[in-house]
């Protein structure tokens, strides 16, 4: 088992949006625990390639958002504890030192491209697909993307087995990374039902359009 667990790395500004997003992702969690409407949301808020590409099946209404908004509201959603548990610790681990780095404004605008591109990344590889997407893994994994175009080098306390040790950002992101890829060319994401390419393209968008955001983008004074 690898599984970062801090980074130290300190910030200049209260990670506010970053909080939010993570406050965000576990109210809905709650709201659909006690409405017990987590299959219907998944068809409703989640994101359906499908529905996207070919519209609703016999124009039939389910409610809910519209395709185009699903590619946004899929990211609040979550299909079961540990599903919502992994990606909140991701985001507080590594999320507070992008919003930094970016600003409270560009990181929101980052952070929710970064889960519209993970999401036509997956539609676009399976346009005909009618399994919901669901998770804020994508928009996670620009994050991830993101950090360590940052931060490569910054130590990353990683539980391995069950010993934390410092290891660089680059290493322990990288190796995360790999897994994502092995487990699409294996298969194993497949039978496990992760999004792998919403991962890995939503890593590339991020990796590659930190820079942009934040020295094209960013107000300047």
């Amino acid at each position: 088992m690898v599984l970062p667990l801090a980074d130290g790395l300190p910030t200049r500004r209260k990670p506010v949006v970053n909080n939010a997003l993570m406050i965000a992702c576990i109210a809905v969690f709650l709201w659909q625990l006690i409405t017990g409407h987590r299959e219907v949301d998944s068809i409703r808020y989640g994101f359906v390639p499908y529905f996207l590409f070919q519209g609703l099946p016999g124009d039939i209404d389910i409610g809910g958002a519209g395709p185009l908004a699903t590619m946004v509201t899929y990211a609040f959603l979550h299909g079961d504890f540990w599903h919502l548990a992994g990606n909140i610790l991701f985001l507080w681990i590594f999320g507070n030192n992008v919003e930094d780095a970016l600003g409270h404004g560009l990181y929101l605008l980052f952070y929710l491209f970064c889960a519209v591109a993970a999401a036509l990344g997956e539609g676009l590889v399976d346009p005909l697909s009618q399994a919901p997407l669901i998770g804020a893994s994508g928009a996670i994994s620009g994050v991830l993307g993101a950090y360590v175009m940052l931060y490569p080098r910054q130590p990353v306390i990683v539980l391995v087995g069950f010993v934390p040790l410092p290891v660089p950002a680059f290493l322990t992101i990288g190796i995360w990374f790999v897994f994502q890829l092995l487990d699409g060319v294996t298969g194993a994401a497949s039978a496990e039902s992760i999004a792998w390419i919403a991962h890995v393209g939503g890593f590339i968008v991020g990796a590659a359009l930190i820079r942009p955001f934040r020295h094209q983008l960013r107000p300047q004074g």
